[in-house]
């Protein structure tokens, strides 16, 4: 009952222009620097530099076709999710959790709407995510709410600083796709 009650107070809706900052900064904590440690979903072992930037947010809150899914408690913001309608599938991407708020089942909710507003509202069967492959641990977690891998590998995009700066030679992206029912 604690997850549920941790999760149950959760308010839902798409980012707006005005978010950006804010969700840049959730994003970043979730995934980089020293404050990216106090969760389980850290890439500062593989990545330093940015996660992303205002501009890369803000163009997928304008986006036609894709939405920033917000979390908020209390009206603050504590999770989000990038979807994109892509034709016959959607993408998930961007999912960030406040470090100090991860394991509690958050991430489990937040995906959870994101399924549902891809299946329900865009009428979509499938979702589709890439996840860097050297992420064992984040995989088996994905695996354990019905996404499977593929074995389609994509490049990382070495170089490219908007990304963040490569601390191996050899990361690269699996995609993972699940059945949407």
């Amino acid at each position: 009952m604690e997850t549920a009650a941790r999760t149950a107070d959760l308010v839902f809706r798409p980012a707006t222009a005005g978010d950006v900052p804010v969700l840049v900064a959730l994003i970043e904590s979730a995934y980089r620097g020293d404050d990216s440690r106090a969760g389980w979903t850290t890439e500062a072992d593989l990545l330093e530099g940015q996660r992303t930037d205002p501009a890369g947010v803000l163009a997928v809150v304008t986006h036609a076709e894709s939405q920033l899914l917000v979390a908020e408690r209390e009206g603050e913001p504590i999770a989000c999710c990038h979807i994109e309608h892509r034709g016959s599938h959607a993408y998930f991407g961007m999912f960030a959790v406040r470090p100090t708020a991860q394991g509690g089942g958050l991430g489990k909710a937040v995906m959870a709407e994101a399924e549902r507003v891809a299946r329900d509202e865009w009428g979509v069967r499938e979702m589709h995510m890439t996840v860097i492959r050297q992420r064992a641990e984040l995989i088996a977690w994905y695996e354990r709410r019905g996404y499977r891998r593929t074995g389609k590998m994509s490049p990382f995009p070495y170089g490219d600083e908007r990304f963040g700066i490569p601390q191996r030679a050899d990361l690269e992206f699996e995609l993972l796709v699940k059945e949407l029912a």
